[in-house]
């Protein structure tokens, strides 16, 4: 069965999660109180209405508490993303996502119950900047405040070596979740793995160790 997904607020990033679950053949349900924005994903989503999030009685009979996961993508409006997060809590909603403007936001956000809080900008402020700070980091991608994913490239002191040789996890705290090697995936990669030049390197641990194995092993 299809996953059923809403989506409340179809600016920027709420528009970008409603096209790409569209796209992933995923039953979406786009809401907005903008008559303009809705018509526009009426050909996009499964279904696009016009609503007012902060009421009540209009939720309860779009059937939201029946969705796998709503995401709540209101833009500058912390009292209707409040409000509307409340809603979705009270009326049993399974998953609720909500989009956070400050860390005041996220901080009322996570009181009252909402599942996931994202901070699209800061993020992406984050990854550009961890991708641009080295000529090694080919992505990175935020787990909490601590802990990250990261694609390494393998050069330096890294090639020729097995994962046990290097000792990476020992010696570092970090995990090499999987290995890209051209066209090929390897997943959970054994410890006697040897790690070839221009391999890209799955790591996942926390920051101040992935800075760390990046700085030393990889120059």
């Amino acid at each position: 069965m299809k996953k059923e997904f809403a989506v409340i607020g179809l600016g920027r990033f709420g528009g970008s999660i409603c096209r790409t679950l569209a796209e992933q053949g995923m039953e979406v349900l786009a809401i907005d109180s903008d008559e303009d924005l809705v018509n526009e994903f009426s050909t996009i989503a499964s279904h696009a209405v016009v609503a007012d999030s902060t009421d009540e009685n209009v939720l309860k009979s779009l059937g939201l508490r029946n969705f796998d996961h709503v995401i709540v993508a209101i833009g500058d409006d912390i009292k209707s993303s409040i409000l509307t997060t409340l809603i979705l809590i009270e009326l049993g909603v399974k998953n609720i996502t909500v989009k956070a403007q400050d860390d005041y936001h996220e901080k009322v956000l996570r009181k009252i119950g909402a599942d996931h809080v994202v901070h699209p900008e800061r993020d992406m402020g984050r990854r550009i900047a961890n991708n641009i700070s080295s000529n090694n980091v080919l992505d990175y991608l935020e787990l909490s405040e601590e802990h990250s994913i990261v694609e390494i490239v393998a050069n330096g002191k890294l090639g020729g070596h097995s994962i046990i040789d290097l000792d990476i996890r020992a010696k570092y705290g970090i995990n090499i979740v999987a290995i890209k090697r051209g066209k090929n995936i390897i997943v959970s990669p054994q410890a006697n793995e040897v790690i070839q030049a221009d391999d890209v390197l799955i790591v996942i641990g926390a920051d101040v160790d992935i800075n760390r194995f990046e700085k030393k092993a990889t120059h």
